[in-house]
């Protein structure tokens, strides 16, 4: 278990979201592609245990081949293939059921193996900062909506949202809080860089190879 960033946070569950059809690497589970000789989810979970206290994996289909990975796989809580919505759902209630003490998740996608390491931190002091209900990232002026620091106690609200309200768009739901944005624009590359297609494993083990951090 790793600390939290702040001790007036509490534990913070962080969500790995593999919940996509992966259409555009022709089907499959895109983190399960290997990179740098190991599966890109293994360079995710990496970046995700050292900023949070626990780790599930949110992924729909057979748990079975995720089980090297020794992370509760947890499908979504909505049916219907509802996007990142969903996921973001399935950890919030989640969190509520099994780590009471839980105030706030962090998701985080699965086919992207440089976001910061210092994600969390970020965002916990951006959302103090601001007194927000909660927070996204941001770089060179798009927004990445999967990357977010979201509040367990939002967790009705949104199957509220999604079930009554037909609402799928990440950014339709924040709509409605107050949300921080943080930037991680970088000189060098878009941190954010993720994996969609064949090409894109070639370019991000070129990155792999040119930046040790």
């Amino acid at each position: 278990m790793n600390l939290t960033p702040s001790p007036n946070v509490g534990p913070v569950l962080g969500v790995l979201l593999a919940g996509g059809q992966s259409r555009r690497m022709g089907g499959g589970d895109k983190s399960l592609n290997q990179l740098n000789g190991a599966p890109l989810l293994e360079h995710v979970i990496e970046r995700a245990a050292s900023q949070t206290d626990h780790l599930i994996l949110n992924a729909n289909g057979d748990p079975a081949r995720f089980e090297g990975f020794s992370l509760p796989v947890v499908a979504d809580t909505f049916a219907g293939f509802a996007g990142p919505l969903a996921g973001i759902l399935t950890g919030l209630e989640w969190a509520r059921d099994n780590l009471p003490q839980a105030q706030w998740i962090v998701t985080m996608a699965t086919d992207t193996p440089f976001f910061p390491q210092d994600l969390v931190q970020r965002f916990v002091a951006a959302v103090a900062a601001e007194d927000a209900d909660m927070a996204m990232a941001t770089s060179d002026n798009n927004r990445h909506p999967v990357f977010g620091l979201w509040p367990v106690r939002l967790a009705d609200d949104l199957r509220h949202a999604l079930t009554a309200q037909g609402v799928r768009k990440v950014l339709h739901w924040t709509d409605r809080f107050n949300l921080v944005q943080v930037d991680f624009s970088t000189p060098t590359f878009d941190p954010f860089f993720n994996v969609n297609r064949p090409e894109d494993l070639a370019q991000a083990q070129k990155l792999m190879a040119e930046n040790t951090s």
